[in-house]
């Protein structure tokens, strides 16, 4: 499954490239009432559109023009398609470019703030009433957008919309570096040595470092896609596979470990050393969730074209994601309530307020960044949403290391003899393990 979403998602990337090839076809062109080459964020007043053509001959016969529309022009056209007739859709075009050379360089109009512009290509044939098949040779192209860069030349392949996510990465994967380097090794002591955490660390551990591969991969997609463009969807797709990766691993670990809890309050569970309690209903509630999670994912991946870790949450597919992960937040905040209310150990209690906002703040993260980001420019609001939930996550995870790491606060919950908690251990393990 994971390696047929790989596939899929390679497929999908094909269309992130800024710098875009493919052929003309008076076909489609005539079909759709003009051929869609690319949509792009523009800024600042020395931003460049450049195309080039292999065959000026065979486009100027037919007449092609590439026409250019800014976003306003194209929801008006589209949310009353109607109402146009073929040559009123073109003459709401901003400006046209005429295919008439090799290469041509178009700068387009300063703009105050950062605007969508769609790229159609339009020949004679487009607005004939009936149209037959023209057998001609066939015209290749290659369209570059360029964003002014910080010294305002027209280098910048980055559109609005991703402009500043490069160095998030780069710091990212920084932060991740120097963390390493300074608690690897006695992680690694921790888990070598076994005990009541163990496998709690060892999921969380592997959720963590997709997250660091995520991290590199995007910041080496965007490294390459700096430079031409056009980035490395392979890589850029390894990327988003970690991240599906990690949501689904921490979402079946925080949902086993919760409803284990839940399941076996009111019933005396030997639960193994190392382990969290799998009854049966729990795990089939992790299991069908976890399901369902993948399911949207991948159903999200074929709904949009332009697909990142995370959205701005406008399609059916991730609506459905975000009920999903708030619908999880309130159950696991009734399991969790129905505990504390009734724990008389301070220590429990505290034990459970602290996972309580591990799971709260990785579920709802999400949800509550996708409203914060409507506070945003349309253009903003993925970075918002992108930056906010890494963060949001990765400061969970700290959380929960913190949580499950410390000896005292473990130790003391756990001599308690508590039957709720899943990684409790017999006194023969705790006099082993202990220190």
């Amino acid at each position: 499954m994971l390696w047929s979403l790989f596939v899929v998602l390679q497929l999908v990337h094909t269309g992130r490239a800024r710098t875009v090839h493919g052929s003309l076809d008076s076909d489609v062109a005539w079909h759709g009432r003009g051929q869609h080459i690319v949509t792009f964020l523009f800024h600042g007043d020395q931003a460049v559109l450049r195309v080039k053509i292999n065959n000026v001959a065979a486009a100027a016969g037919k007449e092609s023009a590439l026409y250019l529309y800014q976003d306003e022009q194209w929801v008006q056209i589209h949310s009353s398609l109607e109402e146009y007739s073929c040559p009123e859709r073109l003459s709401l075009a901003q400006d046209t470019i005429p295919l008439n050379q090799t290469e041509y360089n178009y700068t387009l109009p300063q703009m105050a703030y950062p605007k969508a512009w769609y790229v159609i290509y339009v020949d004679k044939f487009t607005c004939l009433v009936k149209y037959e098949d023209q057998k001609s040779d066939a015209i290749t192209f290659e369209v570059a957008m360029l964003n002014p860069d910080a010294a305002g030349n027209p280098f910048d392949h980055f559109g609005a919309d991703e402009s500043g996510l490069h160095e998030f990465f780069f710091l990212l994967v920084l932060i991740y570096f120097v963390a390493a380097c300074i608690y690897i090794q006695a992680l690694w002591q921790m888990m070598k040595k076994g005990g009541p955490m163990h496998t709690v660390l060892k999921v969380l551990s592997t959720a963590l470092l997709l997250q660091v591969v995520s991290a590199l991969a995007n910041y080496l997609h965007l490294s390459r896609y700096a430079t031409d463009g056009k980035g490395a969807p392979l890589v850029g797709s390894l990327a988003e596979l970690c991240d599906i990766a990690s949501e689904v691993q921490m979402l079946y670990l925080l949902l086993s470990l919760c409803m284990g809890w839940t399941l076996s309050r009111k019933k005396k569970s030997q639960g193994k050393p190392l382990q969290w309690d799998r009854t049966p209903a729990s795990t089939g509630i992790a299991v069908l969730a976890v399901s369902a999670q993948v399911i949207l994912l991948v159903w999200e991946l074929f709904e949009d074209a332009n697909h990142h870790s995370f959205h701005a949450h406008q399609s059916l597919a991730e609506n459905l994601l975000i009920a999903m992960k708030i619908c999880l937040a309130i159950s696991l905040a009734c399991g969790l309530y129905q505990i504390i209310t009734v724990e008389r150990s301070t220590m429990k209690r505290q034990f459970y307020i602290t996972f309580a906002k591990g799971c709260f703040l990785w579920f709802l993260c999400h949800p509550c960044f996708v409203a914060i980001s409507f506070l945003f420019k349309e253009y903003q609001r993925e970075k918002v949403i992108t930056v906010g939930v890494i963060v949001s996550q990765s400061v969970s995870m700290i959380i929960l290391y913190r949580l499950f790491l410390s000896h005292s606060l473990y130790w003391e919950v756990s001599s308690l003899s508590s039957v709720t908690l899943p990684l409790t251990v017999s006194s023969g393990h705790r006099s082993r393990y202990y220190s």
